[in-house]
């Protein structure tokens, strides 16, 4: 049984933590929960790390800690640090294709690793990155079995 990672965006921690109770994305107005969020099997601890590391140059070790919304029996929102989706939004091509060759070389640690597929995940957090800052919002994860 794996864990799946739904990302999704919200304008504060206080609708992230009702969006598993009423799952209806029309009442949140954004991008949450199948208008535009992303699943994935990849742990939001390696997202950040993914991003701060090949983007931000900032060393494993510190990469900040996520920080719990909501811990439920059948699920938990988890909300990630503004610097994981800041700087995705204006770096160019060649800057995500950097990043992407560095993750593949990080050892010990999660996540893809061959370069091409991180280099198309990070796009896919690029075009997320962009739909949050346009509705103003912050990046949270839904965690669930």
């Amino acid at each position: 049984m794996g864990v799946t990672y739904k990302y999704f965006g919200a304008p504060n921690g206080a609708t992230a933590a009702r969006v598993p109770i009423s799952m209806r994305p029309e009442e949140l107005g954004g991008d949450e929960l199948g208008m535009g969020g992303l699943f994935t099997k990849i742990k939001p601890e390696t997202i950040a790390a993914m991003v701060l590391t090949g983007i931000q140059g900032m060393p494993l070790h510190k990469v900040p800690p996520l920080e719990l919304v909501v811990l439920h029996p059948d699920y938990a929102v988890v909300k990630l640090p503004m610097t994981v989706v800041d700087p995705l939004r204006d770096v160019g091509e060649e800057s995500v294709g950097a990043a992407a060759f560095i993750w593949s070389t990080v050892p010990d640690r999660g996540g893809p690793r061959n370069a091409f597929d991180v280099y198309q995940l990070l796009h896919e957090w690029q075009d997320f990155s962009h739909r949050l800052h346009d509705a103003g919002h912050q990046p949270y994860c839904l965690v669930w079995p």
